[in-house]
């Protein structure tokens, strides 16, 4: 059995329960701009601002962009950032057998100063904090989690993934890491073949049952 020696965490539906909040916001932008295409908000979900960008807010829409983000930034510095169940107590344990921990994450620092102001203890529960300024690929690239790997010290088959998304699975499976998937965004029907186990939370999964993953 391999040692479980770093346990990397997507932020958004995986550390926090903010998804419904970002369907809200998303679902008001989208009826705005595309009111052709109901339920925009849901199709979009774990996509980067990028990639929503590029392929929603772009041509005729590109001046646009710039209005959406800071209608986001204001958003996002008012959200309420909550634990999803079961999430503090399951990386103490972890902690206490010296598994390293991470956020890897799209999110960017102005975003995170919210966070950190929302949960001030935040910062004490990982040993990085790894945003979209560190990585040069985004998700369903490996480089964010290889990058995670790297700052920790610790191998690719020593690693797991904690993700919701269709985009972060994909970027972990990519790394060759072990994945658990977060039932908050997608069922667990819909992301079986893209993680090694599905959780609707944290309160059944410890260090014990996350070590036999390796």
């Amino acid at each position: 059995m391999k040692t479980f020696k770093a346990a990397l965490f997507d932020l958004d539906g995986v550390v926090f329960d903010t998804e419904p909040q970002y369907t809200v916001f998303w679902g008001s932008q989208c009826r705005l701009y595309h009111p052709e295409h109901p339920g925009l908000e849901h199709e979009i979900k774990g996509q980067t601002l990028t990639q929503i960008y590029d392929q929603w807010f772009s041509g005729p829409l590109l001046s646009e962009q710039a209005v959406i983000t800071e209608r986001l930034n204001e958003y996002e510095s008012q959200m309420h950032y909550d634990y999803i169940e079961g999430f503090e107590q399951m990386i103490a344990d972890l902690r206490s057998h010296g598994v390293k921990t991470a956020v890897v994450t799209s999110s960017n620092l102005p975003k995170m100063q919210a966070v950190y102001r929302y949960q001030p203890e935040f910062k004490n529960l990982f040993d990085a904090i790894l945003t979209s300024e560190d990585f040069e690929r985004s998700k369903p690239d490996p480089d964010c989690y290889l990058k995670a790997a790297a700052r920790l010290g610790a191998h690719i088959d020593e690693c797991i993934v904690f993700e919701d998304s269709f985009n972060g699975l994909r970027s972990g499976r990519a790394a060759q890491m072990k994945v658990v998937g977060l039932t908050t965004t997608n069922p667990a029907e819909a992301i079986r073949e893209l993680s090694d186990i599905q959780i609707a939370d944290y309160r059944a999964i410890d260090f014990k049952a996350l070590s036999s993953l390796l």
